[in-house]
């Protein structure tokens, strides 16, 4: 199953420093064309670094090499695809493991799915889907409520007043999470202020010891991200046993795992994983749609008539979300644009065949959809904000592959879709988005793409 291939991506450095752990170091050539190995201890690595991120690297790997390309790491083979029709060649939709599962536990040392049965571990994944669609259901009020609270306050403001959307959307996206996910203690402002500092110090430190060794390098870097794992562990077994003693009423994530009878162990560790993915994937995916509709005032306009149209002077409710079908749209361009999350990883479990290419068993096999996102062959003009793209059959079917869109979409990119267009329903209905002359804003491609810097837009209100 491709759940992962789009945000298994966020911890290909994971997955990478994973393999090389649990693997032996093959040296079988698999034929494919790419680069030697600058270093024999090291690979391609300080091709990688020269580059800025696996993702930068990537783009000029295939730009050299084509779309099926190899590279280094240390010294075992990469194969990475770089093309949609090599990525069709390659997806299998019968996969039962989730690969994001798999490299974010096997990073923060969970047991992954892939160390149990098939059976058992399909139902952990549809326990974990339901409670998060549950949760959804349930707290909409309370979701739709906080969104409120942050355009009251933006609608407070001064159209000449910068609005920093990173801090901003960031705090939103982490309010939502924790209280949709832990419940009414993170409805103290100090909860959730600890909550992020352990969060920030965890997930900027993901995948980054795998690249480049610095994490164990560094005994105080390693000793603060240990410490801040070991809190939000406690914290979230904290919750786990105070939910687990107020019975099935309540409605939080934490609650229906409880209640699908899983340990308490297992509650914490999907805690985890939710809370850490949920919170950077929904900020970053409302932080890059507000910047483009800022900028789009074709685009900000289309999709202010079609709120208009179908909520009227309603609050947008989780039965309409699907009916707001040209937002939906706006939401996958923001995506595609953005590069979101520009790679995911799988381990090549049989030995495979992409075109000509013979991919050996244990080979890791990247998608560089980074690449594919912006691939001319696939999407016209790609480096054009334009939602209309996606009003189009072959285009939403490609997009769908890429594990985007549809019954692949994971389960953390589908909540941040939800928290998105309530954001949007709310925000461009009553408030006018604008750019601010002179910015210019530049990318970040680490585990999620994120803006360099923080990113400001100025709002006026609609007459």
């Amino acid at each position: 199953m491709l759940d992962f291939a789009i945000f298994a991506v966020t911890f290909v450095i994971v997955l990478i420093g994973a393999v090389l752990y649990l693997y032996p170091s093959s040296r079988r050539a698999s034929g494919v064309p790419g680069l030697n190995p600058t270093e024999e201890k090291d690979g391609n690595l300080q091709d990688i670094v020269n580059k800025g991120s696996l993702h930068e690297f990537l783009v000029g790997l295939h730009d050299e090499f084509g779309s099926v390309a190899s590279f280094w790491f240390g010294g075992r083979p990469v194969v990475s695809l770089g093309a949609v029709d090599q990525l069709r060649q390659h997806i299998n939709p019968n996969w039962t493991t989730d690969s994001f599962e798999t490299m974010l536990k096997s990073l923060l040392g969970y047991q992954s799915g892939s160390g149990v049965g098939v059976t058992e571990s399909m139902i952990r994944k549809k326990v974990y889907e339901g409670a998060i669609n549950k949760t959804l259901e349930n707290n909409f009020p309370l979701l739709l409520q906080l969104v409120e609270e942050l355009v009251d306050k933006w609608a407070s403001y001064p159209k000449s007043q910068h609005t920093p959307l990173c801090a901003h959307l960031l705090g939103l996206a982490m309010k939502a999470v924790t209280q949709l996910a832990m419940g009414s203690r993170f409805r103290d402002d100090a909860e959730v202020i600890r909550f992020r500092k352990n969060h920030e110090a965890i997930w900027s430190e993901i995948g980054k010891g795998y690249l480049d060794g610095s994490l164990e390098k560094s005994s105080s870097r390693k000793a603060h991200y240990e410490s801040a794992l070991a809190e939000m562990e406690s914290v979230l077994k904290s919750v786990a046993k105070q939910r687990a003693g107020q019975g099935s009423s309540q409605s939080s994530f934490v609650n229906y795992l409880l209640q699908a009878n899983l340990t308490e162990r297992q509650v914490m560790e999907d805690g985890m994983v939710f809370t850490l993915a949920g919170c950077v994937i929904t900020a970053n995916l409302c932080i890059w749609a507000v910047h483009f509709l800022s900028v789009s005032e074709a685009v900000q306009d289309r999709l202010y008539h079609e709120l208009v149209e179908v909520l009227g002077e309603e609050p947008v409710s989780l039965e309409k979300i699907p009916q707001l079908r040209y937002c939906q749209q706006v939401l996958n361009e923001t995506v595609r644009t953005a590069k979101l999350t520009p790679m995911a990883a799988r381990l090549q479990e049989v030995e495979g065949k992409v075109d000509q290419h013979v991919i050996p068993k244990e080979t890791l096999v990247i998608y560089a959809l980074g690449v594919v996102l912006q691939d001319a062959d696939t999407w016209s003009l790609p480096y054009r904000f334009n939602p209309d793209r996606f009003a189009d059959e072959s285009v939403m079917k490609s997009f769908s592959l890429l594990g985007f869109s549809g019954n692949q979409a994971c389960p953390e990119l589908r909540f941040a879709y939800t928290v998105a267009a309530v954001l949007l329903s709310t925000l461009v209905r009553r408030l006018r988005l604008h750019r601010v002359e002179g910015q210019v804003v530049e990318a970040r491609y680490e585990l999620v793409t994120t803006p360099k810097d923080d990113t400001w837009i100025t709002v006026s209100k609609r007459n």
